[in-house]
């Protein structure tokens, strides 16, 4: 498989996982609660921002996921706004990992989250490499 096409996959799949996101979005809150206290966070706090944020924050990753669907369609076309991404996401990822240690999110959460998104960033600039070499 050539490196064009193993992008194209990646990305897709990328996009598959960020899309599910549209769930929490539009999710019962009651449900949202559930997972808030199985994640071990306690009592998810009641309130309309509590609300908006948890929602607004599954939106967002899911746009992503659907920008990465759409890119994966023109791959060259889209190489310098992947390229652009990379840095963005891979410091995007580096807030997190410092934002989570700092509120004290739980070590699965921590680990998850922000280096998932660095992890995310090294794989695709190396992909990103192939594809510019090919």
């Amino acid at each position: 498989m050539n490196a064009k096409r193993i992008l194209v996959l990646y990305l897709r799949l990328v996009s598959a996982i960020l899309l599910v996101a549209v769930a929490a979005a539009v999710m019962p809150l009651e449900w949202m609660a559930r997972i808030h206290r199985a994640a071990g966070l306690g009592t998810m706090p009641q309130g309309l921002l509590v609300e908006y944020l948890a929602r607004s924050a599954s939106l967002v990753y899911a746009t992503w996921g659907a920008m990465y669907l759409f890119v994966s369609f023109d791959i060259e076309r889209y190489l310098p706004l992947l390229s652009f991404a990379c840095l963005l996401i891979g410091l995007f990822g580096l807030g997190m990992l410092v934002l989570d240690l700092y509120v004290g999110m739980p070590l699965a959460w921590t680990v998850g989250e922000g280096p998932m998104l660095v992890l995310h960033t090294v794989v695709l600039r190396f992909l990103l490499r192939r594809v510019q070499a090919a």
